[in-house]
This record gives C-alpha cells, sequence and structure tokens, in this order.
C-alpha cells in the first residue's frame, strides 16, 4: 500500500489489516517500561492510533484530539502508538498535559511490522486510526493518504459511537 510524504509516494511494509480482520500479535512499551501486548487491548473497545512523530505539529494535533474525545467514551480506550522512546514520549506528555489516553512506544517497530504500518524508507510509522472491538476485531480502519493530513476525526468518531456507548453531559 503507498501513501504520500511531501507529495512522494511511499510504500508501507505491506497492507494493513482490513475492517474484519483480527488485531495481530505485537507488543508495545509503556512509560513504565513495562509491555503492552495485543492480549492486553483485546477485551475494551480500543481506538488505535499511529503517528509518525509525537514531536511533530500534527502529531500533536492529532492526540491531543484524541486525548479530549477519551473524556467522553469511557467504554473505550484510546492508545496513540509512535515509534518515538519512552522518554521522548513520557516528557512530551507531560509538556502537553496528556493523561487520558496511554501513548506506547513501537521503537522495536513490533506493531509497525505486524499491521504493515512501518515506511521502510522513512523509518516511522504512518499515520492510522484503527477501532477495534472487545474481541479484537478491527472495525474501523484509516490509513492517512498523505502523512502531513490529520485524519478523518468525524468518521472515526462516527464509528465508535456505533459500538460505545458516550457519556449523557457532553
Amino acid at each position: 500500500m503507498q501513501i504520500t510524504i511531501d507529495g512522494k509516494q511511499e510504500s508501507l511494509y505491506g497492507n494493513p489489516p482490513e475492517v474484519g480482520d483480527q488485531l495481530p500479535k505485537f507488543k508495545l512499551e509503556s512509560d513504565k517500561h513495562e509491555w503492552v501486548k495485543t492480549a492486553d487491548i483485546i477485551g475494551r473497545i480500543t481506538v488505535l492510533t499511529t503517528v509518525p512523530d509525537i514531536n511533530t505539529p500534527t502529531c500533536n494535533i492529532e492526540t491531543k484530539r484524541f486525548n479530549q474525545e477519551a473524556d467522553r467514551y469511557p467504554d473505550a480506550r484510546f492508545i496513540t502508538v509512535s515509534n518515538n522512546t519512552v522518554d521522548q514520549q513520557r516528557n512530551w506528555c507531560a509538556a502537553e498535559g496528556v493523561a487520558n489516553l496511554q501513548l506506547l512506544s513501537d521503537e522495536e517497530l513490533s506493531l509497525g511490522y505486524a499491521m504493515k504500518v512501518y515506511l521502510p524508507n522513512d523509518g516511522e510509522l504512518a499515520r492510522t486510526i484503527f477501532i477495534i472491538d472487545q474481541t479484537g476485531k478491527i472495525v474501523y480502519r484509516e490509513i492517512v493518504a498523505d502523512l502531513s493530513d490529520e485524519p478523518d476525526y468525524a468518521k472515526a468518531l462516527a464509528a465508535l459511537n456505533k459500538i460505545a456507548q458516550r457519556r449523557v453531559d457532553d
């Protein structure tokens, strides 16, 4: 699969999983240097986003937006993944006040390769959104066509609304 970066075509490592597929096996590192595996994610509705570099403007905007949305969906977990180091992610979260979502490191590219969202020529993850139901099945997928663009928040949240209950007070 291909996306563009600054107008140039770039290929992903392969074809990411489709809606209806099961979440593949991978492991990510938490801010406490603990491993979070696929099995740890299954069992709860999860919005899983990948971003190329948490310290860039578009990734910053996107991650803060999903951090704000997380409060409205008590039945869902929000996870953002980048291949930044755990320390870079921890520092970013502290500086930006992000606490409602979990930022996980894929420095080893386990998720990048398993979900085929790694950009080998660029050394980063593509910008994606996957919504996973409680059984681990992918129910929504967006692979952002140009790495510098933000995802379609409205479409992703509409998909989330179909499977998660929102708080009445929003």
